[in-house]
């Protein structure tokens, strides 16, 4: 009887066999016939990509003097595969480095957890920016060191010891770098802070590639093709800031020893002149091997000299608020400008509510209102607006309309300005209060008529203040960048922004603060040479006051506007009158008279604890 079944598998072995000859046929046509993916593989592994970084872009001040260079700098890199016969002693001893460093680092390299992409192949950083000294002896030494050598990179310098937090700095990228942007890879640099973050891809350039022929113990024979295939590296942009280092180093100078901010702006084109933030650091102190630990230093320092106090400090913005008031009154109809508002004695008063003020004449109109800073003009004001029924349906109603106000002069977001780690401030609305207090009306609330409560903005906010009211209405986003070789600023940094507030009543603010230096609160200020508008602020503190001033000059065709803020300085004629009345007079007459030389000398000398 004929079997059937084995005839069947007889077939189908016969037709696996014949299957597997024709695979094989086809697959070694296509090696011989087609271009192929082994040839490449092989090419692979007999070339080797060095890559060639570019110099990273300069930064200069406004008057075109160089803030940021670049010099060489030198990595020891490792190639695991090709470390044999280490005399590891003279290794550490050339880089000053003990045995138990130099097996940390070498074990960190081969862990692919914390040095994702490891490969014995190819290079990995050693021992990043040796100086120029250890270099020289570590290259007459390398042929002793199979596996090892040197990476010409370059590192940042700084012609002054000035603006910091504005600069910024360049440090080793992190794996999160890495992942974001396939531009990097382990032991790049990368901008860190300020305008080195903000602009890192201008800055860094694009990087060029040698392409190197290697044997097969992976040591390097000569270029592949004589260099034909190598791509030459592109440097960065260099950049041009808005900031005057001499005016700068001013602010710096007479913020020594104090906690807080001076920020200056060009009121016609939003440009950031000085951004002071104090206690601060020589950038020169982030450079090279001790990086790290002296960026944990700062980090530990409770006066926290690393944090931006201009960007990133949320103060109760005191008396200078209340020219965004007066501004807001005067829109709504609530206060007519020229006509006295109820008394001040002492203070606001009404029924069982209180809240003090210094002594002045009383009853006050507006101008000399901000001249003194009086405190129960603007109470009376706030009290006045979201008690209007005939104006406004319920006190959320005009709490609504108030911060509607508010943030059009810039308040309680963040304004946009081209450095990272910016604050919006706080101004409170009606969900708020609802929230928080329950049942509330104006009376609850009315301190934030004196920018105390819970408004509180950055010392770039309030120097934007002032700005605004030099433009009669309107401010530029506040930017720290001029230019961009080959590029240009974002148009966001351009663009003009109007409040809510018709431009004569900022007339009537400015007089107001014309008021306040020739005969109010801001009397330190007055000068022979231009005329200068200001308003004092007292922040009130658990502890001591802060210092406030918000000015601008000259009163007519505005070159700058300032803000400053000394953390627990007192009233706003201690330190923040003179200071900004300093900042001033350096910017717009180009250098100080011997009377400002020395009370800038003794400002610089008194400490604020």
């Amino acid at each position: 009887m004929k079997n059937y079944e084995l005839e069947r598998r007889q077939y189908v072995i016969g037709g696996l066999a014949v299957a597997v000859v024709i695979g094989y046929i086809l697959r070694l046509a296509a090696l011989q016939l087609l271009p192929n993916d082994y040839e490449q593989i092989a090419e692979t592994n007999a070339l080797y990509n060095r890559i060639i970084y570019p110099s990273r872009g300069s930064i200069y001040d406004r008057k075109g003097r160089l803030l940021v260079y670049n010099q060489p700098a030198y990595d020891v890199m490792v190639t695991m595969r090709e470390v044999s016969d280490l005399d590891t002693t003279d290794l550490c001893h050339t880089l000053h480095i003990s045995r138990q460093k130099f097996e940390e680092r070498m074990a960190m390299i081969k862990d692919t957890k914390k040095n994702p992409g490891y490969s014995s192949y190819s290079q990995q950083l050693f021992m990043p920016q040796i100086s120029a000294a250890d270099f020289q002896v570590f290259q007459e030494k390398m042929f002793r060191f199979n596996g090892f050598s040197i990476r010409e990179r370059t590192t940042r310098q700084y012609s002054y010891p000035y603006a910091a937090h504005v600069l910024g700095d360049v440090g080793e990228v992190s794996q999160n770098d890495i992942n974001t942007d396939s531009y990097y890879r382990a032991g790049d640099y990368i901008g860190k802070l300020g305008v080195e973050q903000s602009y890192e891809k201008w800055l860094r350039g694009q990087k060029g590639v040698e392409v190197l022929l290697r044997d097969s113990r992976g040591k390097i024979q000569g270029k592949y093709h004589d260099g034909a295939d190598d791509v030459k590296p592109q440097p960065g942009n260099d950049i041009t800031l808005t900031l005057d280092i001499e005016l700068q180093a001013l602010g710096e100078r007479l913020m020594q020893g104090k906690r807080g901010s001076i920020v200056a702006i060009e009121p016609r084109t939003g440009e950031v002149l000085c951004m002071v933030s104090a206690p601060s650091y020589n950038p020169q102190d982030l450079l090279g091997k001790q990086r790290g630990a002296r960026i944990m230093q700062m980090i530990n320092n409770p006066s926290r000299p690393m944090y931006n106090r201009a960007v990133s400090g949320t103060y109760p913005p005191g008396s200078t608020f209340k020219t965004s008031q007066a501004l807001t009154f005067m829109q709504e109809g609530i206060i007519d400008p020229n006509n006295t508002f109820y008394p001040c004695n002492g203070g606001f008063h009404y029924k069982n509510q209180k809240l003090g003020c210094h002594a002045h004449p009383s009853p006050l109109s507006l101008k000399p209102a901000i001249a003194t800073s009086c405190n129960g003009y603007f109470c009376w004001g706030l009290v006045n607006m979201f008690g209007n029924r005939s104006k406004y349906s319920s006190v959320q109603d005009a709490m609504t309309r108030w911060k509607d106000y508010m943030v059009s002069m810039g308040f309680g977001y963040k304004l946009g300005i081209d450095l990272p780690g910016e604050a919006r401030g706080m101004i409170p609305n009606a969900d708020y209060y609802d929230k928080h207090l329950g049942r509330w009306n104006a009376l609850t609330v009315k301190s934030i008529s004196i920018g105390q409560g819970e408004v509180t903005l950055t010392p770039l906010q309030i120097a934007n203040l002032g700005a605004t009211i030099a433009n009669r209405g309107y401010y530029i986003t506040p930017h720290v960048v001029k230019s961009i070789e080959g590029g240009a600023i974002a148009d966001s940094l351009k663009r003009k922004h109007h409040t809510m507030v018709n431009s004569n009543y900022y007339n009537e603010v400015v007089s107001g603060m014309r008021m306040a230096v020739t005969s109010g609160t801001c009397k330190s200020a007055q000068n022979p040479w231009y005329e200068v508008c200001g308003k004092t602020g007292t922040a009130q503190n658990r502890g001591h006051d802060h210092s406030v001033f918000m000015g601008f000059a000259p009163r007519n065709n505005p070159q700058i506007a300032v803000a400053v803020y000394v953390e627990n300085g007192g009233y706003g004629a201690t330190f923040g009158v003179p200071i900004g009345a300093l900042i001033m007079e350096q910017y717009i007459r180009g250098e100080l008279s011997p009377a400002s030389k020395a009370q800038a000398a003794a400002i610089s000398n008194r400490n604020v604890n």
